[in-house]
Formats: structure tokens, sequence, C-alpha cells
């Protein structure tokens, strides 16, 4: 063994205990970690006589690593201070506890670069599940890379779990966008609303996408004019911004606003409301998600809800393999699809 700092001797590596036993350092390491399954009964005996003369103690959490066995779950989000990821946050951090498992966290911003970043890291680290949620970015130009390191965690034992559309090669939790934002078009026909506006992010996300062409989608046939189409970010500022500049063109032949998640909805309230338009009795507004926030604001908003908790907490479910979801095996591997409902409330009252 080598010294170590002011020559005090190093602590024994499994290296020194390969040597010292007479074996490879994979058979030694096996013979240790409990996986001793392909080693001889006199190897593991001799690797273990060798540990103990030398004083070798295995480090635990590395043992666990290399087994595939830590009991974490670790979950991607776009942005913690949304209501939307913190709400499948809860249902990942319910289910996972029900499995004892710990959730760890991390933040990826919007960035599909900064995602790869964190999933190539997580890889070291060999968390029992990868839970990478929001929506998937055509042409950002890393999904072969992260199909690739997500891959290669999978092959170690990992299980990688996607809550977004089905793009990647994994399990998915899917929500119905394009459905419940035509069920939500077809439900502001009903309440008598005919010129609309459309706020929505670029065509390249494609949650926004698939909400907005659901709902042209349910205004098809009906008659009615074309929506005003304002792109902006997918934020509650970005909802704030394109609601300003909705209001300075004129807003005299809009009735109602639809913004594609409800943070942006919330954020083209206050838009409206500080250029002199009151939501709901001037112009409707609805949003998607139901986030909590949304029957707070005054007026209520009206908006499609999704079951964000339950898609986190089946996340879970078919990531763990004694996990129930309901579904066969081949179901399973392709994921599950949750539905969507539309709430009428205050801040679209009929015309």
């Amino acid at each position: 063994m080598a010294d170590g700092p002011q020559g005090q001797a190093a602590p024994p590596t499994l290296h020194d205990v390969a040597r010292e036993a007479g074996v490879s350092v994979a058979t030694a390491s096996r013979a240790l970690n409990g996986s001793a399954r392909n080693v001889r009964a006199e190897n593991v005996a001799r690797v273990r006589a060798a540990a103990q003369r030398l004083g070798y103690r295995p480090h635990l959490s590395a043992q666990a690593i290399a087994r595939g066995s830590t009991r974490t779950v670790a979950l991607v989000v776009r942005d913690v201070a949304d209501p939307y990821f913190s709400a499948i946050a809860a249902g990942v951090i319910e289910e996972a506890e029900a499995a004892g498992l710990i959730v760890t966290m991390a933040v990826a911003g919007g960035s599909p670069e900064r995602e790869l970043q964190i999933v190539r890291t997580l890889r070291g680290t060999r968390p029992r599940v990868v839970i990478v949620t929001g929506s998937r970015i055509d042409g950002a130009g890393t999904r072969d890379a992260l199909v690739e390191e997500l891959e290669a965690y999978r092959t170690a034992g990992g299980r990688a779990v996607m809550i977004s559309q089905r793009d990647l090669p994994y399990p998915t939790v899917t929500i119905d966008n394009a459905g419940g934002a035509a069920e939500l078009a077809r439900a502001l026909l009903g309440a008598g609303y005919r010129r609309f506006a459309v706020l929505h992010a670029p065509a390249a996300l494609r949650t926004s996408r698939e909400r907005h062409e659901g709902f042209l989608a349910g205004l098809a046939g009906s008659g009615v004019p074309e929506p005003i189409a304002v792109e902006t970010d997918f934020t509650r500022d970005g909802g704030y911004a394109a609601a300003r500049r909705l209001a300075e063109r004129g807003i005299g032949d809009v009735d109602a606003v639809f913004a594609v998640n409800d943070v942006m909805a919330i954020g083209a309230m206050t838009g409206l409301r500080e250029a002199g338009v009151r939501p709901g009795p001037d112009v409707g507004v609805a949003g998607f998600d139901d986030i909590a926030p949304a029957v707070d604001v005054v007026p209520a908003l009206t908006s499609v809800a999704v079951p964000l908790r339950e898609a986190g907490a089946a996340a879970v479910r078919l990531a763990l393999p004694d996990g129930d979801t309901g579904c066969e095996a081949g179901a399973r591997e392709a994921g599950v699809r949750l539905p969507a409902r539309v709430i009428l409330r205050a801040s679209t009252p009929p015309r």
C-alpha cells in the first residue's frame, strides 16, 4: 500500500485486496459486494480473508451503485417553481416513499443541453430510477446523445421513464394535450364565444404545438374566424407580454383568449387588467393544466384539468418491476396516457 499524506499509510483499496488474493479486481468486487454468483467458493473465501488481513472496508455506497441498487429516484424537471412541475414532483415523492425510495431533483431550465448534462451526470451516481419531465423540443440536436446516455444507464440496470411526449424509446407518461384542448374549444363555443386569440410558445415545443393544434381542431367546422395567434414564452411572463401586445393592437375583435398553459393564462390576466381590459366580463381567458393557483386568481381560471400528481406517481410505478400500473407488460413498456377534462370557471362566463 502507498503512503498517504504526511507518510501515513493509505487505506487499502479493492486493488490491494485483489492482488493479495491473487484474483482480478472484478472477482474481488463480486466476492465482497454480495454478487458472488459467478465466483468460485474458494475464491470468495480467499478474497474475504485477504480483505480481513488488510483491514479493507468496502465503500457501501459504491457497492450499491455497482449493483444498481441505490435507493434513489432522480427527477429532472423544467422549473421547480412552476406549479405544474411541483405537482408532478409531489406524486413522484409520494409513490417513491411508499416504495422505500428517496427522491432527488435537478432543474433543466427548459434547456435540452442542460437536460443532457444532468442525465450524463446522473449516470455516474446510478439512481435506481431516472424520470425526465417536460415537453420534448423538436430540432434541439440532443436527442441521439440523450438516448445514448439513457441506454447506457438502462443497460447497467437503471430504469428510465419520461413524462412528456412519446418520443424516446422508454416508458412514457403522456397527457392528452390535443384532445383536452379540442374539448376546451368546443366548450367555449358552447358558451357563446366566437372570436379567439391563442397565446402559444414556438412550435418546436411539442406540448404547446399539440395544445394549439388541438384547439384549432376543436373549432374546425364551427364557422368561426381563425384565431389570432400570438407567439411568446412558455411562462407567466410570456403570457403577460403576449396579452399586452394583444391589447396594444386592439382587443375589440377578440372575446376569448386561450393560453396553452395556466401560468401563461395567469400572466395574461394581469397584462389585460393593466391594459384596462377585465378578464371575464370583457374578454374570456382560459388555460391548460388546472394548477392549484387557477382557483385562487380572480376571476377563477377556466382550464383543462390534468392529473399531474397522478402523472408523477404513474411514472414511479412504470419504473418499478413490481409496480401496479394496471397494464400488461407490453403496455407498461410503452407507458400510460392520462386524460384531460375541461373545467369552466368565472374567467369564461357565458356570452
